[in-house]
């Protein structure tokens, strides 16, 4: 069935994005996008280091190929590396940033605030982080911390707002990161911008004398084509009395 077709391809583009993401940790992952092609499956693979993706001598690159060949099933993959414009509005790069630091034994609220204030000063609109799991002692808890302004739900949420989640092992146990950030391109609907018009508008003003312009229609009122129109309804009705006279006699 349909159905099914379109949770097997789901199932496949996460377990490749899952690859992806643990081969590619130290070049900076940041997502990747499958297009079928008619000559195969182009894999776009989206990294902070491109030139760790593809390797001395384009080693690593061929050994992706080869495994998204093997391991996936993809028909003919050819891996295509583009670079991260700004890593910083990349919420899955930032997210792995937060990793990096508390593996190296940052306190976690140092942390938060340090990813949200890189964030923000490349000019994003809004941005939340959110650390889950043994942050303060032996019970888990959950801790959020945002900046600026960031949609929460309707289809701007789900449309401008991207998404981007990682896992750290630490000692008292998991933590789970979860950052969000509305980049700064977005437009949302409720933002209205009024457009001056160019040059001069030409205001329209009503005639400069009233009175002229109701005599003007009276004269069209009482033109001769009227006049003959009434002389022709009275000849009509004339008739008409002249032929009811007849018939009653």
């Amino acid at each position: 069935m349909i159905e099914k077709d379109f949770v097997k391809e789901g199932l496949k583009r996460t377990r490749i994005d899952e690859y992806l993401e643990e081969k590619l940790e130290r070049a900076g992952y940041g997502g990747m996008d499958i297009q079928v092609t008619p000559v195969g499956t182009m894999v776009i693979v989206y990294a902070e280091k491109p030139g760790m993706v593809i390797g001395r001598g384009g080693k690593t690159v061929r050994s992706i190929t080869k495994t998204l060949k093997n391991n996936f099933d993809l028909e003919n993959p050819q891996v295509e590396v583009k670079e991260v414009e700004i890593p910083e509005l990349n919420p899955r790069i930032m997210a792995h940033k937060v990793v990096a630091m508390l593996q190296r034994g940052m306190q976690f609220r140092r942390v938060a605030y340090s990813i949200i204030r890189r964030i923000m000063s490349a000019g994003a609109q809004g941005v939340e982080v959110t650390i889950s799991g043994k942050i303060r002692g032996s019970r888990s808890a959950c801790a959020k911390f945002n900046d600026g302004y960031i949609k929460k739900c309707g289809e701007p949420s789900i449309k401008h707002v991207k998404e981007g989640f990682a896992t750290v092992q630490l000692k008292p146990g998991v933590l789970g990161i979860y950052v969000r950030i509305m980049p700064p391109e977005v437009v949302l609907p409720d933002n209205i911008e009024i457009i001056e018009a160019d040059g001069e508008v030409e205001e329209i003003k009503p005639a400069a004398n009233s009175e002229e312009s109701v005599d003007t229609i009276k004269e069209e009122i009482t033109g001769e084509d009227i006049l003959e129109e009434l002389a022709d309804e009275s000849e009509i009705e004339e008739i008409t009395e002249e032929v009811m006279e007849t018939l009653e006699e």
